[in-house]
Formats: C-alpha cells, structure tokens, sequence
C-alpha cells in the first residue's frame, strides 16, 4: 500500500467542520501550496434566487491589493477617446474593425468597456459578448465616456461578482504568493461590496455561508462574524 504524502496526511487531518477567521484560513491554506502561484477564491453562498430580478447581485468592486493577474481589456472607442484608452494601457481599440474581430472569435479579454456612443456598434455583439458576461453595461461602469480611468480601474484591480443560479458568489481574490494583509484587504473588500449590494428582494439571512480555498487547496469556511454586515 503507498504511503500518503504529507498533502493527503494534512487533508484527512482537517476538520471540515471549523468556522475559520480569515487569517487562519490563509494559513492553512499556505500549508496546501503547489509548485505554482494559486489563486485564493471566496465562495458566498447567498439567500436569493436570482431567477428573480429582484434578487440579482451583481457590481463591481476595486481590490485594494491588486489580482495579481494580468487583466487583458478591450475598448470600443474612436478619436481622443480611443487615444486615452490606449494610453491607460489597454489591450485592443477600436471600433467597427473590433467588432469584426470578436465576431471571428477574438474574444480573449476579461473586460470590454465603450463610450457610449459605442453602444450601436457593440449592440450587435449581443449574443457574443453576452453569454460569456463581457458586454458592457453602465450600471458596472464599462459603458463610459471616461475610458481612461475605466481601464486604469480594470488593470489595478477592479473586478465584477455576479450570482450564479444557485444563489453562490465566486471572485478571486489574489494570489497565495500575496501576505496576509493583502489578501485580508481584499477579502474584507469583496465581502463589503457584496454585503452593500443586497437586493430588495432578498428575504430571510442574506449571507449563509462563506468559503475560502485555492487553487490546489481544501475549501475552509469561515465565520461569518469575518463579514461585515453579514
């Protein structure tokens, strides 16, 4: 019979029914550390059916810490407005030609933003922006006349939470190779946002439960005394 390795040890050690502090969830999970760079992920699983539009959590919030990923962006912009954007680093500008391109399938950004007269254009790109969640949208403020600090907010950390169907939030939130601190920031960042976002539809205990894990690593839950509000 082959021995267990050390992972496997520490995983049938682990009591699955612990309510961590958020601090204490990072240090277990350090202890599951792969030979790459994992992403730490928070899972809140939340009292609505966002069947209903009523009970639809959904925004954008900026990481004071970072992602720790590179954010690729496209713009859809003509004349200054596509100039600043390029200056604010981002990845593709343009605007009927971009169009073009994501109709073929180039579609490899995290994030596309549009001045709104833009919108006629990206408009036709419905049904393939939609489904993978990229169409811009000016309640998330990618539907801008300010691309420049769009993108500058995309690229430093800025990223969307939306409710899946089974009522649960899922975000990254850097990187286990961040500290402690960083990623604290982050985590109370993203807790906040999703707290302040509760729709009025919403019945009943708003946050049930919260989960943190990596990319590697074992999900650990946390009290939910570590959420504000919750």
């Amino acid at each position: 019979m082959a021995k267990p390795t050390k992972k496997q040890k520490l995983l049938a050690d682990l009591d699955r029914e612990k309510l961590y502090s958020v601090e204490e969830a990072l240090a277990t999970l350090r202890q599951f550390k792969g030979k790459f760079d994992e992403t730490v992920e928070v899972a809140m699983n939340l009292g609505v059916d966002p069947r209903h539009a009523d009970q639809m959590v959904r925004g954008m919030v900026s990481l004071p810490s970072g992602t720790g990923k590179d954010v690729r962006v496209a713009v859809f912009a003509r004349g200054d407005n596509a100039d600043k954007a390029l200056a604010a680093g981002a990845d593709k500008v343009g605007a009927e030609d971009l169009m073009e391109d994501m109709q073929a399938g180039n579609l490899d950004y995290d994030r596309v933003i549009a001045t709104p007269d833009m919108m006629g254009v990206v408009g036709r790109l419905g049904k393939v922006l939609g489904p993978k969640g990229l169409m811009p949208n000016p309640k998330l403020g990618t539907v801008t006349p300010n691309v420049e600090q769009a993108v500058k907010d995309a690229k430093s950390g800025q990223v969307e939470f939306r409710v899946e169907k089974q009522g649960i939030i899922h975000s990254g939130i850097g990187k286990l190779s961040f500290d402690d601190a960083a990623l604290m920031a982050n985590f109370k960042a993203l807790t906040e946002a999703v707290v302040k976002a509760k729709p009025s539809g919403a019945k009943g205990k708003y946050v049930r439960k919260v989960t943190v894990t990596s990319s590697m690593g074992p999900g650990l839950k946390v009290a939910l005394s570590e959420v504000e509000g919750a």
